[in-house]
Formats: C-alpha cells, structure tokens, sequence
C-alpha cells in the first residue's frame, strides 16, 4: 500500500471541494470581525506575557552578623544643639556614645524669627582643636578627673572638650565650665548662651548592629554611671531662657535601610491596596510638643527586614557578606542588579512626664506614672525573626502565553463559525419562506 494511504484514514480535517463552498456577505463580516478580535485578545496575552508583578514570600531570617543603617531628620525646635546628645546602644554590649559618623548637627533660629538654618555642622559643635595654638609643652590639668584616653596629648586636658570626657568619666556634673582654664579660653559658656533660644536639627545616617538596641537624643555630655547610662543635665535644667528647654520635636523621616524607589513602591502598591513610603516608615512626619522640660517620648519600634529581588535578579554574591567599612555610609543595602536589601516598621509611642503621676490630662485617670527618668527622645527598636521578600516575576510563563494564543485563536474562530452558520441557516430559511 503506499505510504501515503497510510495516513488518509487518520486525517481529522477533511476537505471539500472548491465547487462545494458557498461565500456570503455575512460570513465575510463574521471573518473580518473575527480577525480583529483575534488581533485584540493576542495583544493583550502579549501584554499579560509582559506584566511584572511583585510576588511577596515570608521566611525565616537566617542573616547572621549584619549591620542596619539608621537615617534620620528630626527637628527640636527648643533645644540648642550644644546640648543636644544622640547615642546609640545595643543589646551586644557595644555602646556608641555620641555618635556623630555621618549625622550632620543644623543650628536653627528661634522658632518667632522663623526657624531658619544658621549653621551646619558635622560632628560636635566644638570639633576645632582649641589647643593647636598653645605651646607644645603645654598640658592642663584636668582637675581632679583622670585624663580621658582620647586626649590629644597623653595624660593632659589641653581643651575644654577633653575636660568634659574627664568628668564624663568619673560621673561628674560639668555645668557651664566655669573656673576652668581651658573652657574660659574657648569662650564655652558664652558659645551656650548665644545658643540658648536656638532649635536643632538631627539629619544624617548611622550604622549600628542588626540587633536589638535604642538610639536616643538627650540633654547633655553622657556617661556611664556604674551599670547605668546617664547624662548631665545641669545646663539643660538651668536654662535663663523663659520657658526653658523642651523635647518638643518632629520626626520629617526616620528610616531603617535604603529608602525604595518610587516605581517598587508603586508596584508594591498593585496588589489591589493603597501603598507609599509613608506605609514602610510610619513614623515620617510625626510632630509631638510639650511645655514642660522634664518630660520623655518614648517609641517601640519593630523593624521586619525586607528584600526586593528585581526581575531576572540570580544570586551570585551578597553584597551584605563583604565587610562593612568598605561599603559608603548609605550604600549598604543596594545588592547587584538592583536588589534592595531594606527594612519596614512599625511603632507604637507612649510620653509622660518625669515628675509622675496620672495621665488624667489625656483622659486616662487610671493610667500613673512612675517619678525620674532622662528627658528626651527614645526610640527602642526589635528586629523581627520573619523577615519579608519582595520577588519580580512574570505573571505567566512563554508557554502559557502560547497556550493562551492558540485558545484565542481556536476558540474565536470556533464561535465564528457557530456564528456564521446560523447566519446562513437563517438567510435559507428566510428565503425558503418567501418563496413558499
């Protein structure tokens, strides 16, 4: 039998005969509709095919020894910023205190004369070296305190900001510095007084272990007192200024890791709920005031670490693995090809005042708080074990893409035909019935 008589049998789509076949103006119509319909549902398989979206997972975070960067802008509209003091702890035992390394310390004018920015500066107000002008052989005295082990000159307190880490650390109140040679040289107390109807703005970044820990803003040189972490607060409760100083504050943007670009957050943003950056750092725009000096603001912060993975990302390295110094102040976090290695929080606050007593003023009677504390600012932050991934991928795959072509394809031109096949069952009919 030849080979071609094989497969006549298995043939599924038999043909008719050219004489056979009848055209008409309504399938004509039919067809064209159909091959425009055809054209608008594969174009938008395509555009299905070419959708991004954003797939989020929850594990465990395994990530062991990193650090976190912390950046910040907060205004405090009645406190210079000779005394204002940020530090930094951690449950690990490091403490940082008086930390400066990428924070910039803004001098603001007097809220009445519009609160403008007087200066800017990194650092302590008083990084200068007071003693570079003195006589080599020159080595003051640090009255009764040993020397700080920073000195610049061994065993010595040639400036006053040596003679104030002396004090620090022996726990002794420092006060204006008065009758104390290197202050009086460098005009300290008078620097104060020029200061004292200023505001302060905190902005900058730092990077501090990934565990839990607190960083904070106080009055005042601080210094540990045996187990206990303590700041001296004489010129900040000794104010001239009527009214005195107040941690009244606002929080422009508090954020922990690399902020998110504007077209993640919107794709973040599509799975069918409101989202911004505002949603990732909650805290932004948060204004708290006060009148009284001895009062504290307290704000629990729990930090999830989340992950971005950009479509095509492949790991091939972490960028969190290579050493920390080596990474600029906020670089840390940007992976390879656009990955984002960042955190979200939420917060709760509470704020009383150091003198105790009931919160009946906010309408809890109920609620007593306990007597002493440090004014200030503190925010305590814990690091979540979950940790959140944000993955890019297709919303189907090349082969789901085929098969959607070939069910529009097959199915368009299956109703067509229905379609055009009553139209000419009709049209007989129709016909049959005039002639009858």
């Amino acid at each position: 039998m030849p080979a071609k008589s094989r497969f006549t049998k298995l043939d599924a789509f038999t043909k008719t005969v050219e004489d056979a076949r009848v055209r008409t103006t309504s399938g004509g119509i039919v067809t064209i509709t159909s091959l425009i319909l055809i054209t608008w549902l594969v174009w938008g398989e395509w555009a299905d095919y070419r959708r991004i979206v954003v797939h989020p997972e929850l594990i465990v975070d395994k990530g062991r020894g990193e650090k976190m960067e912390i950046h910040m802008n907060i205004s405090f509209p009645r406190i210079p910023c000779e005394l204002l003091t940020l530090d930094v702890m951690d449950v690990s035992g490091e403490v940082q205190t008086g930390v400066m390394h990428g924070v910039n310390k803004v001098r603001l004018a007097n809220v009445n004369e519009g609160g403008h920015e007087i200066e800017t500066k990194a650092l302590q107000l008083h990084a200068d070296d007071g003693a570079a002008h003195l006589d080599p052989n020159y080595c003051g005295g640090c009255y009764g305190a040993p020397p700080p082990t920073s000195a610049s000159k061994p065993g010595c307190c040639n400036t006053c900001d040596e003679v104030r880490d002396a004090y620090a650390s022996v726990s002794w109140s420092f006060g204006r510095g008065g009758n104390v040679e290197q202050c009086e040289r460098e005009h300290y107390g008078e620097h104060l007084d020029e200061q004292r109807r200023e505001g302060c703005r905190i902005e900058g970044g730092i990077r501090v272990n990934k565990v839990v820990g607190n960083f904070h803003f106080a009055p005042g040189k601080s210094f540990s007192n045996g187990n206990m972490h303590v700041h001296d607060l004489e010129n900040y409760f000794q104010s001239p200024v009527e009214g005195g100083h107040t941690f009244s504050h606002k929080v422009h943007h508090l954020r922990f890791g690399p902020q998110l670009p504007d077209e993640v957050v919107k794709k973040m943003g599509n799975k069918g709920m409101a989202w911004s950056n505002h949603h990732l750092n909650p805290l932004d725009d948060t204004e708290q005031t006060t009148d009284e000096k001895a009062f504290n603001y307290m704000y629990f912060v729990k930090v999830v670490s989340t992950a971005y993975l950009p479509l095509g990302w492949d790991k091939k390295g972490n960028l969190l693995d290579v050493p920390h110094e080596l990474i600029e102040l906020g670089s840390y976090g940007h992976g390879e090809a656009g990955s984002i290695e960042s955190h979200q929080y939420s917060v709760t606050s509470h704020k009383r005042s150091l003198s105790g007593g009931s919160d009946a003023q906010e309408g809890h009677k109920e609620r007593l708080h306990a007597r002493g504390g440090i004014p200030g600012v503190f925010f305590s932050y814990d690091i979540s074990p979950m940790k959140v991934i944000n993955r890019e991928a297709r919303s189907k795959s090349f082969s789901g893409f085929l098969v959607g072509v070939c069910a529009v394809i097959g199915g368009t031109l299956t109703v067509a035909a229905a379609i055009d096949r009553a139209l000419y069952e009709g049209t007989q009919r129709v016909k049959k019935l005039h002639e009858g």
